[in-house]
């Protein structure tokens, strides 16, 4: 749920080819020639980028080169002198992004990590305000929660999401959930180290959000694709929201 300079996402990694759930769905014939104003597909292509003058403009060249717009760019992560960026970018075939990631990975230093296709970009405003709204027209507290962790395994292409707190599981959706010792035990690992346990930073593929009101932890799993900074923000502000709502007395 980024894009800001925009987007957010769900990822089949890229390494040299298509791999992951999403290559059929992709690759899986080439888009009627039409006018570029008739239909163009949509993708979101995350890649590493050095802090170096000109490697933006590079890859962007490589991108027009095959006849591509790019829509917008969200930087989800900054590091010691490497950037990782999230393109929106328009083709006119689906066939043409394994040449696309080729392109790109032509330029020194950058490499793609993931990409996927999407039939809308997402609006990051829009989109968070339009999740607080479902949150606070939520009748009670278990539809609450339940709404929590089901946006968060569709806005962040989760594999599964889930509310743990002392007393056992509260909720999950997606799948396969892990199981409730396996979730008790990510939160009790977590615990250990306060920056992971604040969610400001954690294992690859696992979002962790303190829910502190409720005495709880909001968790999120996805393999394959690594959470980035931005995302873990959006994640903590989510939980956050939905922490307070029922001190707010917005739900019954």
């Amino acid at each position: 749920m980024s894009h800001g300079r925009n987007l957010v996402a769900t990822w089949a990694t890229y390494r040299g080819g298509v791999v992951g759930p999403y290559a059929a769905s992709v690759t899986a014939g080439a888009v009627p020639e039409r006018t570029r104003r008739e239909v163009f597909t949509r993708f979101l292509v995350r890649v590493w980028l050095p802090d170096r003058p000109g490697a933006l403009g590079a890859v962007a060249s490589r991108i027009g080169a095959l006849g591509a717009d790019i829509v917008g760019i969200d930087v989800l992560e900054q590091g010691d002198r490497v950037a990782v960026d999230e393109f929106a970018i328009t083709l006119m075939r689906a066939d043409l992004i394994d040449l696309l990631a080729r392109e790109i990975e032509e330029v020194d230093g950058v490499s793609v990590e993931a990409w996927r296709r999407v039939d809308r970009f997402p609006d990051p405003r829009l989109d968070f305000l339009r999740l607080v709204e479902e949150l606070l027209a939520a009748p009670d507290l278990t539809t609450l929660e339940t709404r929590l962790v089901t946006a968060i395994v569709a806005e962040f292409t989760a594999d599964w999401s889930a509310i743990v707190a002392p007393a056992g599981v509260v909720v999950a959706a997606g799948g396969p959930v892990p199981s409730p010792e396996i979730l008790e035990a990510l939160v009790a690992g977590t615990a250990a180290s306060p920056l992971v346990a604040s969610g400001v930073t954690g294992p690859d593929d696992l979002a962790v959000a303190p829910m502190p009101a409720r005495g709880a932890t909001l968790l999120a799993g996805r393999d394959g694709h690594p959470f980035r900074a931005l995302e873990r923000r959006q994640l903590l502000s989510l939980a956050r929201i939905a922490d307070r709502l029922p001190a707010l007395g917005d739900v019954g």
